[in-house]
């Protein structure tokens, strides 16, 4: 990258809008989709679909609610026409669908298209060439007015066949594409554009379709938001139009110019799942449906089951969806970071509280919309905290750790999850703190425990695992813990008191477990935590003040040495 960028690249120019309105607007509704998965997508497959998965994208593509779809370039391979004929003649378009088909200004081309639709029951004819200085130049070795006449003819061959399709009831839109259109000079567009449009007369009650795709990233998405906007506002019979937008992603912009060209004034988009396209890729239509969705906006698309969505995609196409991808990645709900954890953990619980508006840390929207569940949210690996970890334990097992004891912990799993050097699952977490708490038995395991007791005077009888041998425990207080308690201090344990107590039912029904969680802390100021686990609550607690004195005993174990 040391060359000299002057010599080689240049700015893109500018358009000379000087009133400019579409960065004042403000979206408000959904325009008409169309996906162009089948054809757009398809081409840019190193193996492209067979007929059998383009009918399964098809599907799924109707389930979604695309009232257009793109369904291929009829006149470029027998495959392509082959898929058409099944469509039309299984009776697999439903009524409410409009099947678009791409064409190049070739009348052989528009023949085989036309063929390819007979008897359908909507249709879209896509009629393009290129226009851009380069493929002008380069490419077709033409002037302005060649290329003109090359797109006046195709209009023609165009409207010469509509009758056709119209005779057997086919309803036929028809669809104009500048080609490059983002890298052509604005008068030449609308110059072009306008002359399509004298061939076909369109009118406001039956309108054509100006397609002006973004198709190589050259500029900016203000720029291409200048450019929708300069044509809406200069074209003729702007009323007679359906201006649409195609955008590609080369820039990394493609979601930004689709959303800057609807506020420029343009009706429809065209769009892939995922972004699958030539390059770097055609416009994602999920991010800027779920983006609309967002705002409170009904996109009139069901994007509801995105795990099926994404199935059906990489089962048709042998692509996958990246991790990170929004709204559809894998990790795209999902929080490494300690205090993001904690925050969504608190904000699911606020939210849960009071439903209403969707205002979650780190969420912008809600998992479920979408057919995913709280439990991708959060994952643990070494730069997790106590949050994440606690969260975990509760939406997975229903373990609810007080709040001093998750501060405890956390660091530990922390420690635990660095030494493996990778994530780790629920029940991995789950693992860590049974080992840590639950299977805490030495120095002291309960072997036998009963208490008896009315009006705050209890006493406790105890006998208890230690060193090999069974140590029998006797002790008074005015509840079974503190009986125990004392008992354990006359019987030579640490002094200590207890600081804390929670316990939780696991699970419901008769044969509930029952969780415990005690804080001691001794006269020193120091605390350490201990849990158990019973079906009876009075032992799942004894079990716990046990478990905390043996941590203590082995923390001061670890000091000294």
């Amino acid at each position: 990258m040391s060359l000299d960028l002057s010599k080689k690249y240049q700015p893109f120019p500018s358009v000379d809008l000087p009133n400019r309105q579409w960065p004042s607007r403000k979206l408000t509704h959904a325009p008409i989709w169309c996906s162009v998965d089948l054809r757009d997508g398809n081409q840019a497959l190193a193996v492209p679909m067979n007929v059998a998965q383009k009918l399964d994208m098809f599907s799924a593509l109707v389930k979604c609610g695309f009232k257009e779809i793109e369904v291929g370039f009829p006149s470029a391979s027998n495959t392509e026409f082959a898929f058409n004929r099944r469509l039309i003649e299984d009776g697999r378009i439903p009524n409410d669908v409009t099947i678009q088909c791409l064409v190049q200004a070739r009348e052989d081309l528009i023949e085989k298209t036309v063929q390819s639709l007979m008897s359908a029951e909507s249709v879209i004819i896509h009629l393009y060439n290129s226009t851009s200085p380069a493929q002008r130049r380069d490419v077709f070795g033409m002037e302005k007015p060649d290329i003109i006449k090359v797109a006046v003819r195709g209009a023609q061959w165009i409207k010469d066949r509509i009758g056709r399709l119209e005779a057997g009831g086919t309803k036929v839109m028809l669809q104009y594409s500048p080609e490059s259109f983002s890298a052509t000079e604005m008068e030449f567009a609308k110059e072009i554009s306008e002359a399509v449009m004298d061939v076909w007369q369109p009118t406001p009650q039956r309108k054509m379709i100006l397609n002006l795709p973004d198709t190589v990233e050259v500029a900016g998405p203000n720029v291409y938001a200048d450019q929708i906007e300069w044509m809406g506002t200069h074209l003729k019979n702007r009323d007679a139009l359906i201006i649409s937008l195609h955008t590609h992603n080369d820039r990394g912009t493609g979601t930004a110019a689709t959303e800057l060209g609807l506020l420029a004034g343009a009706d429809r988009v065209e769009g892939t799942l995922f972004g699958n396209g030539e390059r770097t890729g055609n416009l994602d239509i999920v991010q800027v449906a779920i983006n609309l969705y967002m705002h409170g906006i009904d996109p009139k698309l069901d994007l509801s089951d995105m795990s099926g969505l994404i199935a059906m995609y990489e089962r048709c196409t042998g692509m996958t969806v990246p991790p990170r991808q929004p709204y559809a990645g894998e990790l795209v709900f999902t929080a490494f970071s300690g205090s993001h954890q904690d925050a969504i953990k608190k904000g699911l619980t606020a939210y849960d509280k009071k439903r209403g508006i969707w205002d979650v840390p780190y969420l912008t929207i809600d998992p479920k919309d979408i057919g995913r569940e709280y439990r991708e949210v959060i994952r643990v690996n070494s730069q997790s905290g106590k949050g994440g970890v606690a969260y975990l334990l509760e939406s997975e097992f229903g373990i609810e750790l007080p709040k001093d004891l998750q501060r405890e912990f956390g660091p530990l799993a922390n420690d635990e999850v660095d030494k493996l050097g990778r994530e780790v699952t629920a029940l991995e977490l789950k693992g860590m703190f049974w080992k840590e708490y639950i299977e805490r038995s030495k120095p002291y395991a309960l072997i036998h425990f009963h208490a008896d007791g009315v009006d705050g005077h209890f006493s406790c009888r105890a006998s208890l695992e230690h060193a090999d041998d069974e140590l029998r425990v006797i002790g008074e207080g005015n509840g079974p813990i503190a009986a125990f308690v004392d008992g354990l201090k006359m019987s030579g344990a640490p002094a200590f008191e207890v600081a804390n107590f929670r316990e939780q039912s696991l699970s419901a029904g008769t044969e509930a477990s029952a969780l415990a969680y005690i804080q001691i802390k001794t006269p020193g100021g120091k605390t350490c935590w201990g849990a158990g686990v019973d079906t009876n609550i009075e032992l799942a607690s004894i079990k716990a003040v046990l478990s905390a004195v043996n941590r203590f005993m082995a923390r001061a174990f670890l000091n000294k040495t």
